[in-house]
This record gives C-alpha cells, sequence and structure tokens, in this order.
C-alpha cells in the first residue's frame, strides 16, 4: 500500500467537531487537567456581608468541587473510577489550548452520558449532566476571557448551549423521581432529543472559536516578517492540523495553505522550509488543502524545492512528504491535480536523486512513497523511472541498512517495482542488478515488533513481490531465474501455510498467481500434488482449498 504522508491524531479534532447523540469521544486515553474559573473581583459596595459573599461565592466555586458536592455518587459502581479527574489546565492566554482541552472534556462526557442512556441509568445520567453544565459553562467564560470580543453568532450559540445543558439536567431529574416504565420511556426520547440538540450546537460553538483563532494565526503569519514570530505561529497551526481532518478543513478554507507557501517563497525564512512543509503535507489530507495547493501553483513551488541543491535535505524532504501526500491513490480529489503533469519530469528526476543521496531511513521512505504514489498517478512515471536507472538505485539501497531499514520502505520499493513490472524493458533491468534474489528475500518478510501496523506492511510486501514476481515472469528469463531461486518452493510455503502469509487472502491469491505463472514456463518445478491442488484447478478452488488448511498440512 503506497505510503499516504498522516501523521499525528487524525481522530481528535474530527470527535470535537462532528458531535451528536452517537458521539464518539477522541480516543488516545490523554488525561486532561481542569481550569479554574477565571478570578475576578467586584467592586466594593455597601451592600450587607452575606449578599457579598454569596455574590463572590459564584465566582470563587470551583467547578470540580461543586461536582464532587452535587453530582457525583459515592458508589462503588464499576464505573466510577472512570470519571474524568481534571486538575489545572492550560496557559493562561491560550485560547487554543483551551478550547481543544475543554472541547475534548465535553466531547467525552457527552458520548458517555449518551452510553447510560442507552443502559437506563437514569442516576448516571442525572449526575454527569450536572457535570456537563459545569464544564461548558468553564469553556465558555474561560475562552470569553482569553479571547477577543465575541461575535453576535457566538453569543447566541453560548446561550443555545447553556440552555439546553440547564434542560438536561432538569429533565433527567425529572426522571429520577419517575418509576413508570412507560413515561421513562417517553420522557427517555425527550433526553435523547436534547442531548443530540446540545451536541449539535457545542459543534457549532467550538467550530466557530477554533475558526477565529486559525483566522488569528493565518493573519499573524501573512503579517510577520520576523523568524521567531512566523516559526511559533507555524508551529501552531503545525499541532492544530493534528487534530484531524475537520481542523485541517478550516485552515484550508481560511487561507493557511497560501500563507504556508508565502513563507515557503521567501528567502529570509530558508530555515522554516521544513516546518511549512510538513504543515501543508498534514493540511493535504483534505480535498480543500488539494484544492488551494494547486491555486497557489504549490506543485510549481514544490518542484523548484526539489530540483534545488542549495535547499538542505530537510526541507526537500519535506517537500517529498508533500508529494506523497497530494498524489496519494487513496484520496480520490488527488487525482485530477492537472498541474502535477506539467512538472512531473523534473519532480521524479529529483525524488530518484533524493533517494540515491538519502542520509537516513525516514528521507529514503519519503522520497521512495512519493514515487511510489506518482507510478499510480500517471502511467508514464514508470517509463521515466526505467530512464532514470530507478531500479538499479533502488534496489541497490535494498543492501544499505541505513537508507532500507523497515517493511513499510520495502512496502514503497516493491510498489514502484510492481507497477514498472507492467513494462517490457523491466525485466532486463532487474535481472541485471539481481532483483529477482531481492524479490525473493521480500517473500520472506517477517515483522518485528508484532505491532498491527508492521504485520500489515509485511503482509503488503509479500502480496506485491508475489505480484511483480507474476507479471516479470512473463520473460522465460526472468521465470527460469525464479525457478533457480527455489521462488516455487516459498510460493508453496505462503500458499499452504497460513501462518506463513498471516492468513492473509491477499497475499494467498498473489502467490498462487505467481505460482501458476512461474509452472507454466517450468512446471517440473512442482510435485504432482502441488501441480493437483495449486495450478490445475480453477483459482477460486485452490484458493479454497488453501484457504481452510490446518496447520498440519504443511
Amino acid at each position: 500500500m503506497p505510503v499516504t504522508i498522516r501523521t499525528g491524531h487524525d481522530h481528535c479534532g474530527q470527535a470535537l467537531l462532528q458531535i451528536g447523540i452517537n458521539m464518539m469521544a477522541l480516543p488516545g486515553g490523554r488525561h486532561l487537567d481542569s481550569i479554574p474559573l477565571p478570578g475576578q473581583r467586584l467592586h466594593l459596595m455597601q451592600v450587607d456581608s452575606v449578599q457579598r459573599w454569596m455574590e463572590d461565592l459564584k465566582l470563587m466555586t470551583e467547578c470540580e468541587c461543586m461536582c464532587v458536592l452535587q453530582a457525583k455518587p459515592i458508589s462503588l459502581e464499576e464505573d466510577a473510577q472512570s470519571d474524568l479527574i481534571l486538575a489545572g489546565g492550560p496557559g493562561p492566554g491560550d485560547p487554543l489550548q483551551l478550547l481543544l482541552k475543554r472541547g475534548w472534556v465535553i466531547s467525552t462526557e457527552l458520548r458517555r452520558i449518551g452510553q447510560k442512556l442507552a443502559q437506563d441509568r437514569w442516576a448516571r445520567v442525572h449526575s454527569m449532566s450536572v457535570r456537563l453544565t459545569c464544564h461548558a459553562r468553564s469553556m465558555v467564560s474561560e475562552y470569553s476571557a482569553v479571547s477577543r470580543s465575541s461575535s453576535q453568532e457566538m453569543g447566541q450559540i453560548e446561550k443555545l448551549l447553556m440552555e439546553k445543558c440547564s434542560e438536561l439536567s432538569a429533565v433527567t431529574e425529572r426522571c429520577l423521581q419517575v418509576e413508570n416504565e412507560h413515561v421513562l420511556k417517553s420522557m427517555k426520547a425527550c433526553v435523547s432529543e436534547t442531548l443530540s440538540t446540545l451536541g449539535q450546537h457545542f459543534g457549532q460553538l467550538l467550530e466557530l472559536a477554533l475558526t477565529r483563532e486559525v483566522q488569528a494565526l493565518v493573519r499573524k503569519i501573512n503579517a510577520s516578517d520576523n523568524i521567531y514570530t512566523t516559526e511559533s505561529t507555524t508551529g501552531n497551526l503545525f499541532s492544530l492540523t493534528q487534530e484531524g481532518a475537520p481542523l485541517c478543513r478550516i485552515i484550508a478554507k481560511e487561507g493557511g495553505v497560501v500563507a504556508l507557501f508565502k513563507v515557503c517563497r521567501q528567502d529570509s525564512f530558508r530555515c522554516l522550509y521544513p516546518q511549512a512543509l510538513r504543515t501543508l503535507a498534514s493540511i493535504c489530507c483534505v480535498e480543500e488543502g488539494v484544492h488551494q495547493l494547486e491555486k497557489v501553483d504549490g506543485v510549481l513551488c514544490l518542484a523548484d524545492i526539489l530540483t534545488d541543491d542549495s535547499h538542505s535535505e530537510a526541507t526537500r524532504a519535506e517537500a517529498a512528504a508533500v508529494v506523497a501526500q497530494v498524489t496519494s491513490p487513496h484520496l480520490p480529489f488527488t487525482q485530477h491535480l492537472g498541474s502535477f503533469l506539467e512538472s512531473m519530469e523534473e519532480i521524479v528526476t529529483a525524488l530518484v536523486k533524493l533517494c540515491q543521496e538519502a542520509s537516513s531511513g525516514e528521507v529514503f521512505l519519503l522520497a521512495s512513497a512519493a514515487l511510489a504514489n506518482i507510478t499510480f498517478f500517471d502511467t508514464m512515471a514508470c517509463e521515466m523511472l526505467l530512464q532514470l536507472n530507478a531500479i538499479r538505485v533502488l534496489l541497490e539501497a535494498c543492501s544499505d541498512k541505513q537508507r532500507v531499514d523497515t517493511p513499510y520502505t520495502r512496502d514503497q520499493i516493491v510498489t514502484i517495482l510492481a507497477n514498472m513490472s507492467v513494462l517490457e524493458q523491466c525485466a532486463s533491468d532487474i535481472i541485471q542488478e539481481n532483483g529477482v534474489q531481492l524479490i525473493m528475500g521480500m517473500l520472506s518478510e517477517k515483522p518485528r515488533s508484532g505491532t498491527p501496523a508492521e504485520v500489515a506492511a509485511c503482509e503488503r510486501v509479500q502480496q506485491k513481490a508475489a505480484v511483480t514476481l507474476a507479471r516479470l515472469s512473463r520473460d522465460p528469463a526472468v521465470a527460469r531465474e525464479a525457478v533457480r531461486l527455489s521462488c516455487m518452493s516459498r510460493l508453496i510455503e505462503l500458499c499452504r501455510s497460513p501462518s506463513e502469509r498471516n492468513s492473509s487472502d491477499a497475499v494467498l491469491v498473489a502467490c498462487l498467481a505467481a505460482l501458476r505463472r512461474l509452472a507454466g514456463v517450468c512446471p517440473e518445478g512442482l510435485q504432482d500434488s502441488d501441480f493437483q491442488q495449486l495450478v490445475q484447478p480453477r483459482l477460486v478452488d485452490s484458493f479454497l482449498l488453501c484457504s481452510n488448511m490446518e496447520e498440519s498440512f504443511v
């Protein structure tokens, strides 16, 4: 699978901005701290001391204390330990962190209230509704204290949000007094509707507030000629991109792509190019980001950076990451990037050179990922790679542990080889560079750590290696070399032993196809039982036979 350059926490912003009755909270186990209400002082007035104390108390009471006193049940319920424990919060004057952290807390509470409501646990629903109201009030008051003047639209949504919070607390409290199941059932529908509307208001308010903060960051980048200010602001923008696709859409719509390419076109900001390009790669995971990139001739800017040797390797690697993102075959909107074709030859040439000169595995991975995606983007790219001796560059890199040391990198290399193998001229280059033996080695790719991501990468390497071998074996010379290297034995082992392919059906199908292609050239390399079970039947019958095999059949 070609790499889609997407870093970080794609789930966060999506959970914050897409809230509803069935909302999902942000996973990841982040433990957040609460934010005490900002201290305020009343003007001294000649009033009764008890009345003044009552007024002060409203401002001094902390949300968490109120939750403990009024809402938190003293019980041994199995989920009592999962209550959010918050103490402290983002520093003063940090509206973005305030919004993200308080938003995470509120979205989590909304999700959990929905779960308890489904279980008809009314005591928990009410206590959590009270706590939700406290958190919502804290977020509104804290953000108002640190943000710029609030708009009329935000004020209206804040009012609607707090009204729904109060309504939710009131109706859940009434439910505690009701014993009739039929009445409770009708009230449950009312609570569900109120919770859904509350979630919508919260999502609207959070999106409006985040949009305002993004606008301020973009304006700051556009207006700044100070390298430190620009670095700090770009860093804040990058942090926001890690919160998910919804925030990336906001950044793109509010001119973030335009502002970042402005940075990448100023020589005085050269040291900031890697950071700006990394942010651009994250933004371009959404359609709005790619469209903005095309509008500002971003592809031409990327080509200029990649072909300019005066730029650092880190800068060119980050430019390669943006190219990999905007050419990803997994994003349908990238296939209509017309401006890319105009600069494709320059970009491909620069990427091959970057692969050849890469000083680390990360740089090689980014450059090879971009090349792998480009081979899906346009078939002309494969012919360009053939002319640039890319096969030699890639196969030589396979023996360099400094550049190629993970299954993720080998996944990119074998993807390029698989796509290039449709060209007839590719076979001779593969044989000349001892490529069949390297492909044979990829059929034995094993994960080191056993993590799901690494296991999946190893499966892709095995599958694509088998696909490459099947395509190249149209050439009898490649087929004979593969048989000489015992490729048929390894393919049979992968077909018959589910553990060797991690029970992957995709690997099984690719291996059966490669084995049949080799058997057509060198049938003497097969035993009768292998021929009768793996080659002679229909492909689907062999697939069903192998997919149901137990280890004892090996």
